[in-house]
């Protein structure tokens, strides 16, 4: 299983939301480029980039995201209010490894089969869940579809993974939604990475007991709950 720092954008700086709430930052962080450099400096070899205020409708952080992916050497999965092809092709021009996609994806199965296909395993769904509720829009709104008709609808698409994100457990170190991977698990065919929730060593053996293929940790690493060099020794980077 792989294991997959997060680094969140917001008004130029690193940050960890609570529960999704933008209202609840636990971290702010404001020289993201030495965050970047410390991960891959610990040994990790893929990051998780979110641009949020794009995501959210804002004014992006586009410079910033592409010289984190320009400045390391590790893959960059990119996301945060990609919602068009021009965008996508962009960000993987930009040197992104993959690109991943909620809003639209959840809104318009049509155009995500269309964009899969065109880069096949370099799109990730992002499949946000608050209280198995799939929420859009920076977890704003409540998504038009259920977690069981999305994996039905994306399932024979060429995607590169689904990213699960229990949105409730965010940033409270509780613990991640294991019955919430493991559900996911049982109905796609498509790697699982799961987020939300991760403060242990032992969440993550329980994660990778559930089929994930891969995890991504924020607050956890930022508040010192879970040591980089433990993570990079036990699981694969």
């Amino acid at each position: 299983m792989r294991v997959i720092p997060a680094i969140d954008l917001r008004d130029g700086c690193c940050v960890q939301l609570v529960g999704g709430d933008f209202d609840r930052e636990c971290v702010r962080i404001p020289n993201v480029m030495r965050v970047a450099r410390r991960w891959q400096s610990a040994g990790f070899t893929e990051l998780h980039l979110v641009d949020l205020d794009a995501a959210a409708g804002r004014r992006g952080n586009t410079k910033l995201a592409r010289r984190i992916i320009y400045a390391t050497t590790t893959r960059v999965q990119f996301g945060g209010g990609v919602r068009d092809e021009n965008a996508v092709r962009a960000w993987l021009d930009a040197g992104a490894a993959s690109v991943v996609i909620g809003t639209r994806a959840l809104r318009d199965a049509p155009w995500l089969a269309n964009v899969s296909g065109r880069y096949p395993g370099r799109i990730v769904l992002a499949l946000d869940v608050r209280d198995r509720q799939p929420v859009t829009d920076a977890w704003l709104r409540a998504a038009p579809v259920t977690i069981d008709a999305m994996l039905t609808r994306m399932d024979k698409l060429p995607l590169g993974g689904i990213l699960v994100t229990a949105v409730h457990r965010e940033g409270l170190l509780a613990g991640p939604d294991i019955p919430l991977i493991q559900s996911v698990k049982t109905q796609t065919r498509h790697p699982v990475i799961a987020a939300g929730g991760i403060a242990s060593l032992d969440d993550l053996r329980a994660l990778e007991g559930a089929g994930a293929s891969a995890v991504v940790i924020g607050t956890a690493l930022y508040s010192g709950a879970l040591d980089p060099v433990a993570l990079v020794k036990e699981f694969a980077a």
